[in-house]
């Protein structure tokens, strides 16, 4: 494996949300641009990663939606594997191979728990070790605390089970968003004059609390107003997973099969069953109301 001619700066991590705590690791390698390293990332497809500390994990963002935060971060390169192609490296076989060999790493930064290796052996004073026996710099980035609190993905991926998207924006440093591509439908939305956007939570994804959303939609640089479903749809066409169904106020065309930001904004009520389509219609103005209130408004 061939060393790279430019010397880089590695973050470290899963980066599972990108939230305040991982973007102050970012900025403490990005700084290090000003002398000539490469602002890289060394991270693991979240797909990958079902469980962490031994207990199951629910990831917040798809690989891709991830790498494209971590190149807005400013992160020139990213690498991402698959955790069971890394998992079993000793902790030098992963610094010399990874860091050393892939990387040419001068500089590695990391979260103050991080851990590394077989079995999660290794830590940041190994870390430490390694780096002055093979030429890398390595420094630690302290937690980030929003409100007294402790950024964490953890916490995050609580707030957002519990509906509490605007608590978790505060955290993520951003709305939560979902990026999935716009499937086919029932197309119901349609004969009662609210057309949808359905965009399927894959397996493995963390699911919000079920229920309807005050949202923005970004549809190619534009943003709009819009209402989020979060749930299971027995009236769309799909294979049952949870999904979110989009309504956007103002914007028109056809938008199947393309991927499309849905961002979040506040919890309006939870999900439920209407007698009738009238009964449905209505609330639906209802929300639609309440959804123009947060941000953008349409035309």
């Amino acid at each position: 494996m061939a060393i790279s001619l430019m010397p880089s700066a590695v973050a470290l991590g899963l980066f599972d949300g990108v939230h305040l705590g991982h973007r102050r690791v970012l900025e403490l390698v990005l700084a290090q641009k000003s002398n000539g390293m490469r602002p890289s990332v060394f991270t693991f497809a979240t797909e990958s990663v079902g469980v962490k500390h031994d207990a199951a994990l629910d990831y917040l963002y798809p690989t891709e939606q991830k790498c494209a935060m971590l190149r807005e971060c400013g992160m020139e390169h990213i690498s991402h594997h698959p955790f069971a192609e890394i998992c079993d490296m000793e902790g030098e076989e992963f610094v010399r191979e990874i860091l050393v060999q892939r990387f040419a790493a001068g500089f590695v930064c990391c979260g103050e728990d991080f851990r590394f290796g077989r079995h999660a052996a290794w830590d940041t004073q190994d870390l430490r070790r390694f780096g002055a026996q093979y030429g890398f710099s390595v420094q630690t980035a302290k937690p980030v605390c929003v409100d007294g609190e402790i950024v964490s993905s953890s916490r995050i991926r609580s707030l957002l089970q519990c509906g509490e998207v605007s608590d978790a924006e505060r955290l993520l440093g951003a709305p939560y968003s979902i990026e999935l591509e716009v499937v086919h439908g029932a197309q119901l939305g349609r004969t009662i004059g609210f057309p949808t956007m359905n965009q399927v939570f894959a397996d493995g994804q963390l699911v919000p609390r079920f229920g309807v959303y005050a949202s923005r939609t970004v549809i190619d640089g534009v943003s709009y107003p819009s209402v989020t479903n979060v749930g299971r749809k027995p009236t769309v066409q799909y294979d049952g997973r949870p999904l979110a169904e989009t309504y956007v106020i103002g914007a028109k065309g056809d938008f199947y099969g393309r991927t499309i930001p849905v961002e979040l904004l506040d919890f309006i009520r939870p999900e439920q069953k209407f007698d009738s389509l009238e009964a449905l219609t209505a609330q639906l103005h209802k929300d639609l109301e309440i959804a123009r209130a947060y941000g953008v408004q349409s035309e």
